[in-house]
């Protein structure tokens, strides 16, 4: 019903769909995974109340921001990545839409996304630029480090302390227990997403931690795992989260656990199906820190 939704907007112009593609809202997993710690965050700086404002503005803005970066990523790599078979066929690298218009795209997504931050307050609006910089520079980052996704983690995480400034115009060094756990949760998932890529990324010379990490890579990405998890049961004792919340850590698990064995014989199609999979474990956290909250 989304697609249908989304393709019905090639009825009010014929290249809302090639638009719809740079932005990625054809696949909200993105979305999804930028959305759950985000509101993890937004949550616990409410104390289980957040003001509907609050979640209303982090909300959108993950849908924009995830947009932007999208559509950024997609300049950077529109060189590259007709070369690789998954993206072969995206809008910029196909020649359906202009760098120009990427850049159009681009700049006006954080434009929206400002207008947003200013409905919240000045330390918030300050944290904000953090977000535009990463969000900017990461797309580059696989053309010159092995680390791109470490940057992708911290863009992904930029959203928890700007939560916590929000709501109550302070940012408590706690709150960056929740960052790092977000950092490596991100790096170990988008560690699987680069593994599809990983044969053809070594063909044209793009760097990412499935290479760096070789035939350690599901090993090495169950260890983050588990250490964001360790992080998050240390900051949910810290902001006295519960049982539910240690339920969610539970269901966490079971993920990555099932992501570690259905990748074992590293065919792309499973370590794809284990970088969606993620989406799942987030979604479990966020439902135990809400749980907890309204269940006390």
């Amino acid at each position: 019903m989304y697609l249908s939704l989304l393709k019905s907007l090639n009825r009010l112009h014929p290249r809302a769909w090639d638009f719809i593609q740079l932005t990625r809202m054809d696949k909200p997993i993105g979305i999804y995974l930028l959305l759950w710690p985000t509101l993890s965050a937004v949550w616990i700086a409410g104390k289980g109340a957040p003001t509907l404002a609050n979640v209303l503005i982090f909300l959108f803005g993950v849908v924009l921001m995830r947009a932007a970066g999208c559509a950024i990523n997609d300049f950077a790599d529109r060189k590259v990545d007709g070369h690789v078979k998954r993206t072969a066929d995206r809008p910029l690298a196909a020649g359906r839409i202009s760098a120009r218009e990427a850049l159009a795209v681009f700049a006006g997504l954080l434009g929206v996304s400002f207008l947003l931050v200013l409905c919240t307050n000045a330390s918030t609006v300050w944290l904000s630029f953090g977000a535009v910089a990463l969000a900017a520079c990461y797309p580059f980052m696989k053309r010159y480090t092995y680390y791109p996704q470490v940057v992708l983690g911290a863009a992904y995480s930029w959203g928890i302390p700007m939560a916590f400034t929000a709501a109550t115009g302070e940012l408590p060094a706690i709150a960056w227990l929740l960052y790092i756990a977000n950092l490596l949760w991100t790096v170990g998932y988008d560690t699987y997403y680069a593994m599809v890529d990983r044969d053809d990324d070594l063909k044209i010379g793009v760097k990412s931690t499935a290479i760096l990490f070789g035939e350690a890579d599901r090993a090495i990405i169950l260890t983050l795992q588990l250490l964001s998890l360790g992080c998050l049961l240390l900051a949910g004792n810290r902001f006295e989260l519960g049982g539910w919340f240690h339920l969610g850590l539970v269901g966490a698990v079971l993920c990555f656990a099932w992501e570690f064995w259905s990748t074992r014989a590293l065919d792309r199609d499973a370590c794809f199906k284990a970088f969606l999979h993620n989406h799942w474990a987030g979604l479990l956290i966020f439902g135990g820190i809400v749980l907890d909250y309204a269940l006390r």
